[in-house]
C-alpha cells in the first residue's frame, strides 16, 4: 500500500502519515498494556480484517513503533511490542481517549468490550490530583480487571485482586457514574451491584476515575 502524504511539512501531518491509518492507533493501544502476539491482537480487535492487521503492523513496524519480541524459552513465541518511539505515543493515545469519551453514549448495536480497552479506559480516566488510595476489582461480565491506587500513582491489570477493598460488577452504570451522569445511590439502583465495600468506597473510585 503506497503511503499516504499530506504536502505538508508539519509534525502533525507527519505523524499521521505514521499512525494516522484505519485500526493503527487501536493496535498501539492494545500494545500499551503489553506486548501481545499476532493472535491475541486479532482477538482483541475482532472486527479487523487478517490482512489489514498484517499491513498495520508491517507499517508500525517500519515506521519504527512497533518491533517483534521473541520471548524467553519456553515460551519462545514472536510477540508484538512498542518501542520506546512508539511508547512515547501514550499520551496521545490517552488524550484522544478521554476527548471521544465525551461522546460514546451508549453502546451501539455489536460494540464489544476487552480487557485491553477497559485496561487503557481506567488509565484514560484517571485523576491523580483526586486520587484516594484504593484497592478495588472490578467486574464487567466475563473481564475482571484489579485496580490499585498508591500514592497517586495507578496500577492496572487484568485479573482478579485477592485482597481488594472495592468489588464492583456491573455495565452501562459504571460509566454513567464515572461520567457524572448518574450518582452513587442511581448507579447501585440500576446495573451495578457492589459486591466489597461500601458506598463511600464507590465514590472514591467514581471521583478517581472521572471522564
Amino acid at each position: 500500500m503506497a503511503k499516504r502524504g499530506y504536502g505538508q511539512f508539519c509534525g502533525l501531518a507527519r505523524g499521521l502519515e505514521l499512525v494516522g491509518e484505519r485500526w493503527a492507533l487501536l493496535i498501539v493501544r492494545d500494545l500499551l498494556v503489553g506486548p501481545r502476539r499476532y493472535t491475541d491482537l486479532r482477538n482483541g480487535l475482532p472486527r479487523i480484517p487478517t490482512n489489514i492487521l498484517a499491513a498495520r503492523l508491517k507499517e508500525l513496524e517500519a515506521a519504527g513503533v512497533v518491533e517483534r519480541r521473541v520471548r524467553p524459552r519456553p515460551d519462545g513465541s514472536v510477540v508484538y511490542a512498542l518501542t520506546e518511539r512508539g511508547a512515547g505515543l501514550e499520551d496521545t493515545v490517552l488524550a484522544l481517549g478521554r476527548w471521544g469519551a465525551r461522546d460514546m453514549g451508549e453502546p451501539r448495536d455489536g460494540e464489544i468490550v476487552t480487557a485491553d480497552s477497559m485496561v487503557m479506559a481506567l488509565r484514560t480516566t484517571f485523576r491523580p490530583e483526586s486520587a484516594a488510595d484504593l484497592r478495588a476489582e472490578l467486574r464487567l461480565g466475563a473481564i475482571v480487571l484489579g485496580v490499585v491506587v498508591d500514592g497517586g500513582r495507578l496500577t492496572v491489570a487484568e485479573g482478579p485482586l485477592g485482597d481488594a477493598d472495592l468489588v464492583v460488577e456491573g455495565g452501562a452504570g459504571i460509566k454513567a457514574l464515572m461520567a457524572g451522569e448518574a450518582s452513587v445511590d442511581e448507579a447501585l439502583a440500576g446495573d451495578v451491584a457492589l459486591v466489597a465495600g461500601d458506598p463511600g468506597g464507590l465514590a472514591r473510585f467514581a471521583a478517581t476515575f472521572r471522564i
